[in-house]
């Protein structure tokens, strides 16, 4: 029987050519989508007539309401081992495998630092003014050697963040719900004896921490209020950690000496949304996971998962 798999997402064009999809060609019809559909009613239009789904991270959600309505789908593939978005109940009942794949956390680690260091000397306000004929020279560095840097969340990812900024000579912190002192001293890094004690003392803070009931607007007025005036916040993790209203807020307002974001409460941003034009925000389209290696890890065990799901003996799988 022959299949179809649709490929959702590939803003670059790259799904199908940083992996080998040739051994599903006698079986399978791959057709890759470049654009974003923005409404449930639109995706389900558009891979109604297929039994495979593949999906990069947690952008598209798939909840019942979007899963009954695809009575064809079989299998569906998430990029990573965890996926917050895709209701595994409804996918069970429905008959649909859901699987995953493996991740690095090596590209959002260097997002992060590259992030941190474009707010820290300006490098886009400079870049934008050497091309457009602007003043030579308009702002002042902030230095990272001897500067505090303030860890929300000491996992795989703001452990390696840790390590970075070490190197760099920063005075590394770090604070979680469940982070303990033997864990912050393995990784060199002092445990900060509260989220709040944390914000008023770093110069820098980086979010790393996955998004729960109890990290949902972790950040918020308050605690963004407790920031310096001089210091930079960076969120590379989920954009419901940080409240983005009172992120604007404190942008608009000068609260703080500017931010740095992967990540977004509607994504892709529509045109008019407020994070294009907020003032001292640095901003990319959710690119931490975004790197050759990644996408070739993803691609090809997606290739894997649908071969094992055709031969009867599904892997990597998720629910």
């Amino acid at each position: 029987m022959h299949l179809r798999c649709a490929v959702l997402d590939d803003f670059q064009s790259a799904a199908t050519t940083v992996a080998d999809w040739s051994p599903l060609a006698d079986d399978v019809e791959v057709v890759a989508f470049t654009e974003h559909f923005a409404t449930e009613d639109e995706l389900a239009a558009a891979i109604a007539d297929f039994d495979i789904v593949v999906t990069l991270r947690e952008r598209v959600p798939f909840p019942a309401s979007l899963l009954s309505r695809l009575t064809r789908l079989k299998l569906l593939i998430a990029s990573g081992m965890r996926n917050s978005v895709i209701d595994y109940a409804a996918a069970e009942a429905g008959g649909v495998t859901v699987c995953g794949t493996a991740s690095s956390s090596t590209p959002p680690v260097e997002l992060t630092w590259a992030l941190l260091l474009g707010l820290a000397r300006g490098i886009v306000t400079e870049n934008n003014a050497l091309r457009d004929g602007g003043p030579w020279q308009s702002t002042v560095g902030a230095d990272l050697h001897g500067r505090r840097l303030g860890l929300l969340g000491l996992g795989k990812i703001g452990s390696r963040v840790a390590q970075v900024g070490l190197a760099f000579g920063m005075d590394v912190v770090a604070w979680s719900q469940n982070l303990t002192e033997k864990r912050a001293e393995e990784v060199g890094v002092e445990l900060a004896a509260s989220k709040e004690e944390l914000l008023a003392d770093s110069d820098f803070v980086s979010v790393h921490l996955a998004l729960s009931d109890r990290t949902r607007n972790l950040v918020g007025a308050r605690e963004l209020a407790l920031l310096k005036p001089t210091a930079f916040l960076v969120n590379t993790s989920r954009a419901a950690i940080v409240d983005q209203d009172a992120l604007l807020s404190a942008l608009r307002d000068g609260r703080i000496a500017g931010a740095a974001v992967d990540v977004f409460d509607i994504e892709p941003l529509p045109a008019d949304h407020p994070m294009r034009s907020a003032p001292r925000l640095l901003a990319t389209p959710h690119l931490g996971y975004v790197s050759r290696a990644n996408y070739e890890t993803y691609y090809s065990q997606a290739v894997e998962d649908i071969q094992a799901f055709l031969a009867g003996s599904p892997v990597r799988v998720l629910g």
